[in-house]
């Protein structure tokens, strides 16, 4: 049986790190929150405590996976309305050791996963009169870091979608947003840059030296979900404690 729920969101990638915390907001804000991952999200739903979360596997670069949960979500909740784009891989390798695979798997993840997800999502959005498309993007595309060419190259593709899809989907009532956030202290980032090297080489470079955390960026992605942020549309919102500074 389906339960109306005001504001519906999708967060993927919500198992763990920066997806579990935005799921997590979202739910502590009244929202009802679908969580698409292939791994396990028992932990986001004990934090969550409340049937408002429910978590659902899929792989956000099987079309099939992401139009089943899709569909789902809607289902359980009554509509949909809200979708964070958050999953994605931050692997780095130097650009001459980059195969041709790696390049694919980059931005299968990254760049057609989000693609998928919100292809799925956007009629639900559209039946809604309402929507908030959120694309969690990075400052690299500004900083342009070594041994991240792939990487950055993905999230700027993103950065594209962003602001192509904003032009389409507004006279919908949805508006499309990208949050750049720096380098973020998180479990997939500590083991990808190893021990605090690459922490300490990113503070350096901030305006405020402090390494971010995921409780950074939770003011912004409620900012840009809120229902008063209606006219904010094809915008990507650098939140990287200075070290982009345009």
């Amino acid at each position: 049986m389906s339960e109306r729920i005001d504001r519906v969101a999708v967060v993927t990638g919500a198992a763990r790190g920066l997806g579990q915390e935005f799921a997590l907001a979202l739910v502590a804000h009244g929202y009802a929150v679908a969580g698409l991952d292939v791994a396990d999200q028992d932990e986001t739903a004990r934090r969550a405590g409340t049937d408002r979360f429910v978590p659902l596997t899929a792989d956000v670069t099987d079309p099939d996976a992401v139009n089943a949960a899709i569909g789902k979500a809607a289902a359980r909740f009554g509509g949909l309305h809200i979708v964070v784009n958050n999953a994605g891989v931050y692997p780095p390798i130097p650009f001459e050791d980059t195969t041709p695979e790696d390049w694919r798997r980059i931005m299968r993840l990254n760049l057609e996963g989000p693609f998928l997800v919100t292809r799925a999502a956007l009629p639900h959005l559209r039946a809604a009169g309402w929507g908030r498309i959120v694309n969690i993007v990075s400052a690299v595309v500004f900083l342009g870091p070594p041994e991240l060419v792939a990487y950055t190259a993905s999230k700027a593709g993103l950065v594209g979608l962003t602001r192509a899809l904003a032009s389409e989907v507004g006279v919908d009532g949805i508006t499309v947003n990208a949050i750049a956030p720096g380098l973020t202290r998180t479990a997939t980032a500590a083991g990808s840059t190893g021990a605090d090297g690459g922490f300490a080489r990113v503070r350096a470079l901030q305006a405020i030296p402090v390494t971010e955390t995921p409780a950074d960026l939770v003011s912004t992605l409620l900012y840009v979900c809120d229902e008063g942020s209606g006219f904010l549309t094809g915008q990507t919102i650098n939140v990287d404690g200075g070290s982009a500074r345009h």
